[in-house]
């Protein structure tokens, strides 16, 4: 699996926990919800800006967002 489906995967885990769809996700952090998606499927690069937005929203760590992606 590429760094970007392991990633995506991650943080589609991690929005789960905290019992939010997509589109409120997305519109929480105020990204697009079809870009989200695209992130949360592994077919789109996302900056670090981007990586520290959705971090902030799932409010962890940039270290715990990362944790078991390798």
């Amino acid at each position: 699996m590429n760094i970007l489906k392991k990633f995506g995967k991650r943080i589609a885990n991690l929005r789960k926990e905290l019992g939010i769809s997509q589109e409120k996700f997305a519109l929480k952090i105020g990204i697009d919800r079809t870009y989200y998606s695209s992130i949360e499927n592994g077919k789109h690069s996302v900056s670090l800006e981007k990586v520290d937005q959705i971090a902030k929203g799932l409010n962890v760590s940039l270290e715990e967002l990362f944790r078991g992606i390798n």
